[in-house]
């Protein structure tokens, strides 16, 4: 348990860390991901932080050890000479027993340094005789050796078969922490043999490699910062054309088709801002061209709706004549003027709804907002099509709420959306039920039309709000569309503010959803009706 306790615990003090890291870099992050001369300049400082780095290591670690192999010559030199000057001196002692022997020694180590005696950073010199009771052992000054020579070199010095030999040690002198270069060598006498050991300071080494470092380190935090403000004014160069270019396409996406790009020079930059502005030319050209000829067909489009209706009024009044007498006339007669009211029925309802496209696409239509209780309309639309479902075998099931669902739409349009809707969910029914729902929260209302017909294949959701698309062309009409329905409604439902959507599963059906804001003029941001039915996979008898 104290375990599991303290596991939790961990967890929950990693997820706090993580949400505080998360909140605080999210300024740097949003940065780096935005701006290109940031992850540029970046790059560059941590890779040459990298190469500078480990070029200046390099240098100082191999200059280092330039300075100690030079010390080292210097002092095996110096440690060669003065072997051999102390062999010729000891060489007057015949016996270690000689009572002037010990003198000798110390004679001997004054003769050998060569030094300051009150310097603290000199050279130390000292002797010792190991075999010999009789003799201790002296050096140049009363300095502690014991940190300097060890007994490991002490045994590599003066056992057998011994030799040269050489440390780095560091010792407290005067209080004062110094690197020695310790070298040992024996030295053979007439008497025996005595060890020699010269222990030359590092200290002018250290300083010479601690001030070499200090100026690779400054020549190189100097080369990061020079390559840093070179790589921001060279990406600043390439990024501030592409920065101009970006805006400038986003004023031209905007709809200001003058917008053009400064050009200076003849550079690779200087191309691509002549190229840019040939592109935003040659583009304000075909859309001012395509603009014209949008305007031209709307105006085609209306005119010729306009100027239908006279004749076509004139025809109605003939054709309802005809079909009013069409029991005086013989069967053949009578059904053309059946077929030739319909077809009128049709013509008339096509020039409807091509006037109304028109509007649309002219910025004409406008929006007559009130407060409408939606449940009525539903009902009643439901109503309207009840003889064309009963014809088609097809039952049209309503759920709605007990209480009035009020919201800010203008009724004439909505009722149009959902008589659209409602007339192409029997249609494609095939003999099952249409299910319509209404629902609503404080921000929105939804009306969804569910079929279980042949249902919509992939993509053709979007291909349904198409003017003039069919799903099936080939398929037998029942209420004589025109194709533009949709198109109509999917504009009325922008007019409000709101949505209009289609899903659709071959063999599953189809459903539509339309949603409105309940104040006019308010944003939409969910519906309270999901697209994707929840029946979806319930077989429906």
């Amino acid at each position: 348990m104290p375990v599991r306790r303290a596991l939790r615990l961990v967890r929950r003090y990693w997820r706090v860390l993580v949400r505080y890291a998360t909140r605080y870099t999210a300024p740097v992050r949003r940065a780096w991901r935005r701006s290109l001369q940031l992850r540029v300049v970046a790059i560059t400082l941590v890779a040459s932080s990298l190469l500078v780095g480990t070029f200046g290591w390099f240098i100082a670690d191999r200059s280092a050890e330039i300075l100690l192999s030079r010390a080292e010559d210097e002092a095996r030199s110096a440690l060669t000479t003065k072997v051999e000057f102390a062999r010729k001196q000891l060489s007057l002692y015949p016996q270690a027993r000689d009572p002037e022997l010990q003198s000798g020694l110390e004679e001997l180590v004054n003769a050998l340094f060569d030094g300051d005696p009150a310097d603290p950073g000199s050279a130390v010199i000292s002797i010792r005789a190991e075999g010999w009771p009789n003799l201790r052992a002296v050096a140049v000054r009363p300095v502690d050796t014991r940190d300097l020579i060890t007994p490991e070199m002490i045994r590599a010095v003066s056992g057998d078969g011994g030799g040269v030999s050489k440390q780095i040690r560091t010792a407290e002198i005067e209080g004062e922490t110094i690197k020695f270069l310790v070298y040992g060598s024996p030295v053979t006498t007439r008497f025996g043999q005595v060890e020699l050991y010269y222990m030359v300071p590092l200290t002018s080494e250290d300083q010479d490699a601690n001030l070499m470092r200090t100026t690779v380190l400054a020549t190189g935090l100097a080369l990061v910062i020079l390559l840093g403000v070179v790589a921001g004014l060279v990406t600043r160069l390439v990024v501030t054309p592409v920065r101009v270019a970006a805006r400038t396409a986003q004023r031209l996406s905007a709809g200001l088709l003058d917008q053009r790009m400064k050009v200076d020079g003849e550079d690779d930059l200087a191309l691509l801002a002549a190229a840019f502005n040939q592109m935003a030319a040659n583009l304000q050209r075909q859309i001012v061209r395509l603009e014209e000829m949008s305007r031209l067909q709307r105006r085609f489009t209306s005119d010729v709706s306009h100027e239908l209706r006279t004749p076509l009024t004139t025809v109605r009044m003939a054709a309802d004549l005809i079909f009013s007498e069409r029991d005086e006339f013989d069967p053949a007669v009578a059904r053309s003027a059946e077929l030739l009211q319909a077809e009128l029925d049709r013509f008339e309802e096509l020039l409807t709804d091509l006037l109304e496209i028109s509007r649309f696409d002219a910025g004409f239509a406008a929006l007559d907002a009130e407060h409408t209780d939606l449940v009525p309309i539903v009902e009643r639309v439901a109503e309207r099509l009840a003889g064309l479902a009963e014809r088609v075998g097809v039952e049209i099931q309503l759920n709605l709420p007990d209480t009035p669902v009020i919201a800010e739409v203008d009724p004439r349009r909505v009722e149009r959306v959902l008589r659209n809707l409602v007339g192409n969910a029997v249609e494609h029914a095939e003999a099952k039920p249409v299910q319509v729902t209404l629902a609503t929260d404080d921000a929105a209302v939804a009306i969804t039309v569910r079929d279980h017909g042949i249902g919509l294949k992939p993509g053709e959701e979007r291909l349904v709000f198409n003017r003039f698309w069919r799903a099936d062309p080939s398929r037998a009409r029942q209420t004589g569309g025109t194709g533009l329905g949709l198109s109509i409604s999917v504009e009325d439902a922008r007019l409000h503010g709101g949505w209009l959507e289609a899903w659709g599963s071959p063999g599953e059906g189809a459903q539509f959803r339309l949603t409105l804001p309940v104040r006019a003029g308010d944003r939409l941001v969910a519906a309270p009706l999901p697209l994707i039915p929840r029946d979806r996979n319930v077989e429906v008898s």
